[in-house]
């Protein structure tokens, strides 16, 4: 067998060191060994600075200003002083030069206006046409004349290239833009950009009585993307795994509920307990109570066994339960199970709960 040892040393020494954030006041200290290129000085200079016996950061820093100055300029100084805290430096967002983007700027500062942000959007959507692109989110920035900047975001069910429709949705936003002493500049880029693939109209020219997805945006930008949703099926055996939340326009799943049961419109989550009388094994119960309320059953039809997912942990491999699905005298639907199959202790406590309501 080969010696890895060596490899494993290697490895150990070129294995890149967590981050370290500086302690206030600590900057100085934190930087001194590091070495020269750390200033990002450009490579002549650093190689200079070398051949006269400068090796670290804080060899540099030990050295006089002016002298400093005097045989290399006022870079290393400069540099210096930004690496330390000194002085500040003002840093240029990184811009993908595949953002679509569009920008106006103001002779004289303006407040939020509707107009410029159709203008805006008028300006936008050509860009996406060349690239057959539609928006799924914008970012609208304001520049303000203090030298702040705030921004407004706005997203899409789906590709959007209509003008309107976009200037709509950043214009229900605006009141929440602070224009301070006057914005002197905005911006507007489709930081998320999907190809939009054309599709025929109805008879009548529009998009067709079945697209909502004009709704869908204004609600979701109103509302928040987690407070407007729709169910969908998810691939597994227990009833409060078996849903997950989705975008409204999201296609759908290939997954599907079971069939042969019918569910409950209305989980509940968790499972609430509660005092049912039944005969064993596989009676529904005669009367439960509920929320403090007892309710004689009239029908019920089941049982529907459902087992523990077994890989999921231990407890599981071996788990019951006995669904119901009950209806009281006053017609009021439930979905109820009992835990455990009243032969093996570790299938369930023989507990009852009720896990959903019918509509």
């Amino acid at each position: 067998m080969a010696d890895t040892r060596g490899a494993a040393h290697a490895l150990a020494r070129f294995a890149p060191e967590p981050a370290a954030i500086a302690a206030p006041g600590r900057a100085e200290a934190a930087l001194a060994p590091l070495p020269l290129a750390g200033l990002r000085l450009d490579a002549d200079c650093v190689d200079r600075l070398r051949r006269l016996g400068f090796a670290t950061i804080a060899d540099l820093a030990a050295v006089p200003r002016a002298s400093l100055a005097l045989r290399f300029g006022p870079a290393p100084g400069c540099r210096l002083d930004q690496a330390f805290g000194r002085l500040a430096e003002p840093l240029q967002p990184y811009c993908p030069p595949e953002l679509i983007r569009v920008r106006c700027a103001f002779a004289e500062p303006i407040a939020a206006s509707e107009r410029h942000v159709e203008k805006l959007a008028e300006a936008l959507c050509p860009l996406l046409d060349r690239r057959g692109l539609g928006a799924r989110r914008l970012d609208l920035l304001f520049h303000r004349v203090d030298g702040m900047v705030q921004a407004i975001r706005a997203g899409t069910a789906k590709p959007v290239r209509d003008a309107n429709r976009l200037a709509r949705l950043l214009v229900d936003r605006l009141e929440t833009i602070d224009p301070g002493f006057g914005i002197e500049a905005m911006a507007l880029a489709a930081s998320l950009a999907e190809p939009l693939v054309p599709r025929q109209g109805d008879i009548l020219g529009g998009e067709g009585a079945s697209d909502v997805s004009a709704l869908i945006d204004a609600l979701v930008n109103r509302l928040g993307p987690r407070r407007l949703y729709r169910a969908a099926p998810v691939e597994s055996d227990l009833p409060e795994r078996s849903v997950t939340t989705v975008p409204p326009l999201d296609p759908p799943v290939r997954v599907r509920w079971p069939e042969h049961w019918p569910r409950p419109s209305r989980l509940l989550s968790p499972p609430e307990p509660v005092d049912a009388v039944a005969l064993l094994p596989d009676h529904p119960p005669a009367h439960f109570t509920w929320r403090g309320v007892r309710r004689r059953i009239k029908r019920a039809d089941g049982p529907e066994r459902v087992f523990g997912e077994w890989w999921r942990s231990d407890a599981e491999i071996r788990a019951v339960r006995d669904y119901f699905i009950v209806e009281d005298e006053n017609g009021e639907r439930f979905w109820l199970f009992r835990s455990g199959d009243g032969e093996d202790p570790a299938s369930g406590d023989l507990r009852w709960y009720v896990h959903g309501v019918f509509a």
